[in-house]
C-alpha cells in the first residue's frame, strides 16, 4: 500500500515499474542514437548507481532489452552492457517467430514479398533517377555473377539486390519491411530448395540473372509500366521454382535461418 501511494505521488516507482522503466529509458537512448552499436554502459554496479535501483530491478530491465537484442550482457572482467542497434535480423527473427505461432507457410512470407518489388520496379523506373539506378542494379548483377558457384555468397549477393531494389523506390517504410521478408525467405528457400544437380542450380541462377539485366534495361529505358510487369512476372517464376512445395510452415525458417 505504501508503495502505491509513493508512486501515485511520484516520489517513487513501485519496484516491479521500475525494470521497464529502466528498459523503456534505455530503448530510447538506443533507438534514437544516443547510444551506438558496440557501445559499452558499463557495469552492472555502475548502471545500479546510475538508476539508483537495486540489482534485481536492473537484471530485470537487461534481460528485457537483451531479449529484444538490443544489448548483450558480457560476464567477466571484462565484461560489461554492450549495445545493439536494431537490425533486419532482429525484426526478422520477430517476424518468424509470429508466423510459425499462426502457422503461416513459408509460400505466404514469399508472396508478400512478390507483391512488394514489382511495384518498386515500377517507382524506380518513373523516377528521376532510373538510369543511374539501371547501372547499379547492373553492378548487383554483376557480383551475382562472380560468386554464382557459391551457394552462401551468391544467396547474400542476390538478397542485396533485392533489397536495394526497394531503397531505389525511396520509400524507407517498405525498405523495412523488404529487409525482414528478404532475411526470412532467402535462408529458408537456400535450406528447403537445393536441386540436387549443381548444374541445374547454376542454370536457374544463371537465367534469374538474365531476367535482371532484362528488368534493369526496362528501368533505364524509363518504362514503369513494363518494369512492373516483367518483375511481376519474374517473382512469380522464382517462387515455383525454389518453394517446390517444400517449405510447408515457418518451421522451415525457425530451423534454418538464425
Amino acid at each position: 500500500m505504501t508503495e502505491a501511494v509513493n508512486a501515485r505521488g511520484g516520489e517513487r516507482a513501485a519496484p516491479r515499474e521500475k525494470p521497464q522503466r529502466i528498459a523503456d529509458e534505455l530503448r530510447r537512448l538506443i533507438v534514437q542514437g544516443a547510444l551506438a552499436e558496440g557501445e559499452s554502459l558499463g557495469r552492472e554496479p555502475d548502471l545500479v548507481d546510475r538508476f539508483g535501483v537495486s540489482r534485481p530491478s536492473l537484471r530485470e530491465a537487461l534481460r528485457i532489452l537483451e531479449t529484444e537484442g538490443l544489448i548483450s550482457v558480457r560476464r567477466g572482467v571484462l565484461g560489461g552492457v554492450i549495445v545493439h542497434q536494431p537490425d533486419e535480423r532482429l525484426t526478422a527473427r520477430t517476424a518468424a517467430m509470429v508466423l510459425q505461432a499462426r502457422n503461416v507457410p513459408l509460400v505466404d512470407v514469399y508472396d508478400a514479398r512478390s507483391m512488394i518489388e514489382p511495384v518498386a520496379a515500377r517507382l524506380v523506373a518513373a523516377s528521376r533517377s532510373h538510369r543511374s539506378a539501371a547501372a547499379e542494379l547492373r553492378r548487383l548483377t554483376a557480383e551475382q555473377l562472380e560468386v554464382v558457384d557459391d551457394p552462401e555468397a551468391f544467396g547474400q549477393a542476390n538478397s542485396r539486390f533485392h533489397s536495394r531494389l526497394v531503397e531505389l523506390a525511396g520509400n524507407q517504410t517498405l525498405s523495412i519491411v523488404i529487409e525482414m521478408l528478404n532475411e526470412v525467405v532467402a535462408r529458408a528457400v537456400a535450406a528447403v530448395s537445393q536441386p540436387d544437380d549443381a548444374g541445374d542450380a547454376t542454370t536457374t541462377k544463371l537465367r534469374g540473372l538474365r531476367s535482371q539485366a532484362r528488368l534493369a534495361t526496362l528501368i533505364e529505358q524509363g518504362d514503369a509500366g513494363a518494369a512492373e510487369e516483367h518483375w511481376a512476372g519474374h517473382m512469380k517464376i522464382v517462387g515455383l521454382v525454389m518453394l517446390a512445395q517444400r517449405a510447408k510452415t515457418v518451421i522451415d525458417l525457425m530451423q534454418h535461418a538464425f
